[in-house]
């Protein structure tokens, strides 16, 4: 879905790799916010000198930086990116919120709008458990106090007039790791958070802010002369439903940007799904019943951190971008590696692997190809040595892990083996409650594939489209 904060974070990037390009980034950092936003234009929040504050914290997170790190709120950001060229960030968890652009919104409520006819039947106040409502002056009212959120009143109101009020980021959240803090500004609990995006995408203000590398990488890719270094960038199977042309095409884009080796990670895909079938295979001989896939890092998280003793049936299989950092690292032991794809529970898993050194989203990529104005469609096709195959690539579909490993064990199970193939399409507060089910033994299956994004890695957080 299109909207004004995908459409102010991609200005935002655009312009600062065209600064970035013309060699006056240093120069020109602090007047970003302020070209954005000029004193008498057009703005979104409070007042122009609001939205310039916003700006400026979406700018912190785009060198690395948690907003809620900031001490001295009269810090420029060109300081903030000499720090970053002296010594950058250390990665730590990959959201932040800004609060200057939070909302601060109400909580979860029902409301009565003016739809409402003060009918005769008056369904709501007779449903009501806690008899929260009553009718006055031919309207409905509701008492707060005793409101218990149930629903009840709006699923029976003949005219639609009850409407529940939500906060958004909250309720987007499958594990409840986002809650107002003492200033009424939301903060996320990195004990729960998952990091699946999903309050990344749902915050109406973009106060959730994805902490980015982007930066950091330009001037290590423009510095690699000096430096000595050499960088590979391994790019997500989603990446062929996010741009225009063919994937070879895409990596002669990539190629462009100073990248020494492209390297699918459709060929982790293949690795993983060899190493998985074999897994499964071994589950069922040994009798251990249900085993899920390990791919997506978001449902991993969910696992670890809310689910532990149910760790033991997720496959131990290394994810596809483990492996395609494996095969980059064998073609030359010394690179840097750079994982391209849609996701922020990536940025998570990198930390903890220590064969991916960057993770830059599909949004950075589109952005940087838009400042330099690379179009793949009107580029030669990269020859690729090893092309993955048809399965690899599907895994960015939901299902397409599924049907990658099945295609792999089709003929070492034995005849009568009777498979019970599971899948959960997208993390929401539903899913988990099904998932608890599973964990439990209350629902059927030997096989269960879990993606946090409906629909598969090609619609994640971080995604074009």
């Amino acid at each position: 879905m299109t909207n004004g904060a995908e459409f102010i974070r991609r200005e935002l990037m655009i312009r600062m790799v065209r600064a970035f390009d013309e060699g006056n980034l240093e120069k020109t950092i602090d007047r970003i916010p302020i070209d954005i936003r000029p004193r008498h234009g057009e703005f979104s929040r409070s007042s122009v000198w609001h939205d310039r504050a916003v700006l400026k914290y979406r700018v912190m997170a785009l060198l690395g930086y948690s907003c809620e790190e900031e001490t001295d709120e009269a810090r420029t950001l060109s300081s903030y990116l000499a720090e970053m060229r002296k010594d950058p960030p250390a990665p730590t968890n990959p959201l932040t919120v800004c609060s200057a652009g939070c909302d601060g919104c109400r909580p979860r409520t029902f409301m009565v709008t003016d739809n409402c006819r003060g009918c005769f039947s008056r369904p709501c106040e007779f449903n009501c458990p806690k008899h929260a409502i009553r009718v006055s002056d031919q309207h409905s009212h509701i008492d707060n106090t005793l409101c218990v959120k149930c629903g009840k009143c709006a699923q029976v109101c003949p005219y639609h007039a009850i409407v529940e009020v939500t906060v958004p980021c909250e309720e987007a959240c499958p594990v409840g790791a986002i809650r107002k803090n003492e200033f009424g500004v939301a903060q996320i609990d990195f004990k729960r958070c998952i990091f699946c995006g999903a309050c990344f995408r749902s915050c109406p203000f973009s106060a959730i802010v994805e902490k980015s590398q982007l930066i950091q990488l330009l001037y290590a890719l423009r510095d690699q002369e000096k430096t000595g270094e050499h960088y590979t960038a391994i790019v997500a199977p989603a990446a062929i439903s996010q741009f225009p042309g063919s994937i070879e095409q895409l990596f002669t884009a990539i190629k462009k940007l100073g990248f020494g080796e492209i390297i699918e990670v459709a060929l982790g895909a293949d690795m993983t799904t060899e190493h998985e079938a074999h897994e499964f295979v071994e589950f069922q001989k040994e009798g251990r019943g249900l085993m899920t896939t390990s791919c997506c890092p978001a449902w991993v998280n969910l696992v670890k951190k809310h689910f532990p003793n149910f760790l033991s049936h997720v496959s131990t299989t290394p994810s596809p971008m483990v492996y395609a950092a494996g095969l980059a690292k064998e073609l030359n032991p010394k690179t840097k590696v750079v994982f391209i794809g849609p996701c922020i529970a990536k940025r998570d898993e990198a930390l903890a692997k220590e064969n991916v050194d960057y993770v830059l989203s599909f949004e950075e990529l589109g952005a940087i190809f838009s400042a330099r104005k690379i179009d793949p469609v009107l580029l030669e096709p990269l020859k690729l040595p090893t092309p993955a195959s048809d399965n690899g690539r599907n895994y960015a579909k939901s299902c397409g892990v599924t049907k990658a490993v099945l295609d792999e064990i089709a003929d070492e199970l034995p005849p009568d083996f009777k498979l019970d193939s599971k899948f959960i399409d997208g993390l929401d507060r539903k899913a988990v409650g099904m998932i608890r089910l599973y964990a439990m033994g209350k629902l059927p299956a030997n096989f269960l594939e879990v993606m946090a994004c409906k629909g598969g890695c090609q619609n994640g957080p971080c995604s074009l489209h």
